[in-house]
């Protein structure tokens, strides 16, 4: 069977997946993989960006945050359906995200992540000094209504924010094909030959953030829409570090791996200190020297997934994404 076909079929396994989980789980479960679409939204904007062009960005949570304060003028200051105001909050970081890589073109590596990751951090502090934002108490949204009967509220945002991240992928594959995807890895391979062989540095990169951005926007749209309030410490600084941390899990250049990315930047949050836990229990009967270290203890839980990231860097240098790629080769090998 070739490649093709296989990665085909790999598509519609996934796609099945997703449409049977909420009949074979509880809501709970089903909440955490609607936020799992919403994480591999931005996932997939963060890859066009870093993964494919080499831009690093701290910045993807800010962008999702204008997002979600997009939906949330739009639906309770004027009166715009809910879901009509996701792709608006896509248009508007957008064009956010285009209009700050043009200062952003002056850049590269540790001091372009450092410019974005200040965007992070602006942000919320200006969300809180304004009062169409709802200032520090933020905005409150009306709680969504199914509008299919005998589906919950639950299952029915699941599936419309996994259907917009079928869209969302279906429009990244595009985007990075033909022409285009060849100039976008020219400029992470080599910046100075791109320039030589053609590729207009400033056009394809200001590019690579206004899309990466919009995506950041549908999501940060679909995010307040699920939290039903929007306030400046909706989606925190960590947020952006957890979504390069979930690139770098998943495989950058991969969209697929972007999914497995959003899987570890929600259930980390969830279940990291459970993981924790019985490690420290362990250590603490063990006599060593570890203190009274409690599982709840503030930042302890970030110590799982930084163990995660060292793992992922040592043992699958690619990610997930490039671990199941070898798999995949080997399996064509023996057959």
């Amino acid at each position: 069977m070739s490649g093709i076909w296989l990665r085909v079929l790999g598509y519609v396994a996934i796609l099945a997946a997703v449409i049977a989980l909420p009949h074979f789980v509880g809501s709970f479960t089903t909440a955490e993989f609607t936020y799992v679409a919403v994480y591999a939204i931005a996932l997939f904007g963060l890859n066009i960006l870093t993964g494919i062009t080499g831009q690093i960005s701290l910045g993807q949570g800010g962008f999702m945050a204008i997002g979600a304060y997009t939906t949330a003028i739009l639906s309770a200051d004027h009166g715009w359906p809910q879901l009509l105001t996701v792709p608006a909050a896509g248009l508007v970081a957008g064009l956010a995200g285009f209009l700050f890589g043009f200062p952003a073109l002056r850049l590269a590596g540790v001091y372009l992540a450092l410019a974005t990751f200040a965007l992070a951090v602006i942000i919320p502090s200006i969300a809180s000094a304004f009062a169409f934002t709802g200032g520090s108490s933020g905005i409150l949204l009306e709680l969504p209504t199914s509008p299919i009967g005998g589906v919950s509220v639950d299952t029915w945002l699941y599936y419309v924010s996994w259907a917009v991240a079928v869209v969302g992928f279906v429009v990244a594959l595009w985007f990075v094909r033909g022409k285009r995807g060849r100039a976008l890895r020219a400029i992470m391979e080599n910046e100075l030959a791109a320039t030589a062989s053609g590729v207009s540095l400033s056009r394809y990169k200001t590019l690579a953030f206004g899309v990466s951005a919009a995506y950041a926007g549908v999501a940060g749209g679909l995010f307040g829409i699920l939290s039903f309030i929007v306030t400046p410490g909706l989606i925190p600084i960590t947020t952006s570090i957890l979504l390069l941390a979930g690139l770098v899990v998943g495989g950058a250049r991969s969209f697929l791996g972007a999914i497995i990315g959003a899987i570890f930047v929600e259930l980390i949050q969830v279940y990291s200190a459970d993981v924790l836990g019985p490690v420290i229990n362990t250590a603490q009967k063990l006599g060593l020297p570890i203190g009274d270290v409690e599982k709840t203890t503030p930042g302890v839980p970030s110590v799982v997934y930084g163990v995660i990231l060292l793992l992922v860097l040592f043992l699958m240098p690619r990610g997930a994404a490039g671990l199941f790629s070898r798999i995949a080769g080997l399996t064509r090998r023996v057959v």
